[in-house]
């Protein structure tokens, strides 16, 4: 079904051609675009709210600004929908978030508009702070430099790194904080209580007012009346405000907070920032799902609903005709509530991904041991140190790509003091429509070479639950990563009973014939490596599968057994091959002087793009019909070398 736009935006395939129209224009303009998001994204699916919240930003920053020579980052990119299609995108639109389609963040070789590649929250600051200072070393005095930030990346250690660099590095940078009170989930923290107390300030907002309509009719008789009226500003603020001078303290001259979604307002007071040199800071008030009722009512369900009715609200999905095997996700978050209720030291850790993580689970169920610390990567897994060292057991859930944000904080604070702490590592492997900025690639090396570090990864949904409930006993008093995939498992009747499982061990899925091929796997993968094992068995190769379960410690005593019943292994994980699961099963045999090919199947060392995850499995050679290719190549070079050697 192809989306045609409104009179207004039809006519426009690039910012230059948004300038033509009169600031009048833009409101119609703006509600085009809303309605054009809102037409794309019931019907092919994408991020919604975030969008819809900035459509009158997006419009007055592209009005105003020389885009792309003025240089535009937007904060993770959820919300740049719009800033996609004023910037000659909007006939491709369709193919966003697609195998082989247009990304669903901001991606500096997609186009020449997208200043900085983004997926990961509170970049946005450093980057454009980087820009300007590249800029006044060039010399390029008259070149603007915009961060556009959500109050929820604003919670983030690296936003606030940034600020304290640009107070003192003077450069010309303005950040454009987009306050709605949300991230993916409601926002939490103090910061967010600050920016309230701002918003909510009737008496400051009406003297605010007052001044903004002086300072707009002096600003053309030149920039002292506007330094006067600053500085009237920002008396004022002390006066009325208790906690005003958070972002002054750090030498940003801020105005606000402003109607986000007053495109003509925008526009005036954009005109003006630009004249006004150094670090400066515009706090814009938006509604997150502005446009759309629903998505207003409950942002966080509609941040990225999938498909769904536009009239109605109604969003599609599948109802099947039998049960259906949950997310793991959902898994994680009602395992985690039964083994707290069995023990009281167990507690719940997430920054800022309670719903994403199902955590909230836990969070409604006991309040007191569940917390979302923000976007703060860092501070969630050195808070949950902090936590095991008072003989609690945290449980730390974070997206895997995430997590490599916090690297040291888990080598550092965590597995150097052995303390006991369970990271449990959702959207690890292929994350899908999300793509490379989401893709959790690499937890599997980077957790494998940390001391005192176990690292596991559950075939199903039996087996996370065993997971879990292992790491959590006493005798477990270290640390523990859990990896698992985006999505469902395969096990609709998934609450079994609850057993330890023996640290380092694997399982035989099935027994191959002797002199054959084995296949290795771990994690949810594994499920894939049954469907080749059983293509392969109807043409009469028996393989062997073996589901490792533990990258480490390996199971020596199954790899033992392995390298003398079989003549070939092929490994399969859902992970980087460099220093993976595979390298660890090479490792093992180089070190045991155990000869035996093998070929290592999973992510290979390039930068893999979105599409679903079948789709990329595919690409990369290890859905069911390449695993068992690559047996049968495997076997066949091992039948040549045996018939070579008899000869």
């Amino acid at each position: 079904m192809i989306v045609e736009p409104g009179p207004l935006l039809a006519a426009i395939n690039s910012p230059d051609d948004l300038k033509k129209l009169s600031p009048e224009q833009l409101v119609q303009l703006s509600t085009e675009l809303r309605e054009f998001i809102i037409d794309s994204v019931s019907i092919y699916g994408g991020h919604f709210g975030a969008s819809l919240g900035v459509v009158e930003l997006t419009v007055a920053l592209h009005y105003v600004f020389n885009t792309p020579y003025d240089q535009l980052v937007w904060d993770v990119g959820h919300q740049a929908y719009g800033h996609k299609i004023l910037t000659g995108r909007r006939d491709r639109f369709p193919t966003n978030r697609r195998y082989h389609g247009m990304s669903g963040f901001p991606k500096r070789s997609e186009s020449e508009y997208d200043a900085f590649g983004v997926g990961h929250s509170s970049t946005s600051i450093g980057a454009a702070l980087g820009m300007a200072v590249a800029s006044d070393y060039k010399g390029e005095k008259d070149r603007q430099h915009i961060a556009v930030i959500g109050d929820g990346a604003m919670t983030a250690g690296m936003a606030f790194e940034a600020l304290n660099h640009a107070g003192v590095a003077n450069s010309n940078l303005l950040v454009i904080l987009n306050d709605n009170c949300m991230s993916i989930d409601p926002n939490v923290g103090a910061l967010k209580e600050y920016l309230t107390d701002i918003t909510t300030s009737r008496t400051y907002n009406k003297v605010r007012d007052e001044l903004w309509n002086v300072l707009g009719k002096l600003s053309k008789f030149g920039p002292n009346p506007q330094h006067i009226a600053r500085k009237v500003e920002a008396a004022m603020k002390a006066t009325l405000l208790k906690q005003s001078n958070l972002f002054e303290a750090l030498k940003f001259r801020y105005f606000g907070p402003v109607d986000g979604h007053d495109v003509q307002h925008l526009v005036t007071i954009l005109n003006d920032l630009k004249s006004i040199p150094g670090p400066k800071l515009l706090h814009c008030v938006t509604v997150k799902g502005k446009g759309y009722a629903l998505a207003e009512k409950d942002q966080t369900l509609w941040h990225a609903p999938g498909l769904f009715d536009k009239i109605t609200g109604e969003i599609y999905k599948k109802v099947p005709d039998k049960p259906q095997p949950p997310k793991y996700q959902d898994v994680f978050g009602h395992t985690l509530v039964e083994l707290a209720e069995a023990n009281d030291k167990v507690m719940g850790v997430t920054p800022a991904m309670p719903s994403g993580s199902s955590l909230n689970i836990m969070m409604a169920a006991m309040p007191d041991r569940a917390f979302d610390v923000g976007i703060a990567e860092q501070h969630a897994v050195t808070f949950s140190a902090g936590l095991a060292t008072q003989g609690l057991v945290p449980f730390c859930n974070i997206y895997s790509s995430f997590m490599q944000r916090a690297y040291d904080q888990v080598l550092h604070d965590v597995a150097l003091q052995n303390l006991h702490v369970v990271f449990c590592l959702d959207r690890a492997g292929f994350a899908g429509a999300d793509g490379p900025t989401h893709h959790g690639c690499y937890d599997l090396a980077y957790m494998r070479c940390i001391p005192n570090m176990v690292v596991a990864a559950p075939m199903n949904e039996q087996e996370l639950r065993n997971l879990m409930y292992t790491a959590q006993l006493p005798e477990n008093a270290g640390p523990f990563t859990i990896r698992y995939p985006r999505g469902e498992g395969v096990m609709p009747q998934w609450r079994t009973p609850l057993q330890r499982l023996a640290i380092g061990t694997g399982r035989v899925v099935r027994e191959g014939a002797e002199g054959g091929v084995a296949i290795l796997s771990i994690g949810h993968i594994g499920n894939y490596a049954v469907k080749a094992t059983e293509a392969l068995l109807a043409e009469g190769l028996d393989t062997g599968h073996y589901d490792m379960r533990f990258c480490k410690p390996l199971d020596e005593e199954m790899l033992r057994d392995v390298a003398r019943r079989y003549r070939a292994i092929v490994t399969v994980e859902d992970g980087c091959l460099q220093g993976g699961f595979g390298s660890a099963v090479l490792e093992f045999l180089a070190d045991h002087n155990l000869h035996l090919p093998v070929q290592r199947l999973g992510i290979p060392d390039r930068i893999v793009e979105h599409g679903s995850q079948d789709e990329l499995y595919k690409e990369c050679g290890f859905d069911a019909a390449g695993i068992a290719q690559a047996v049968r190549e495997m076997g066949a070079r091992v039948a040549a070398k045996s018939v070579s050697v008899h000869v």
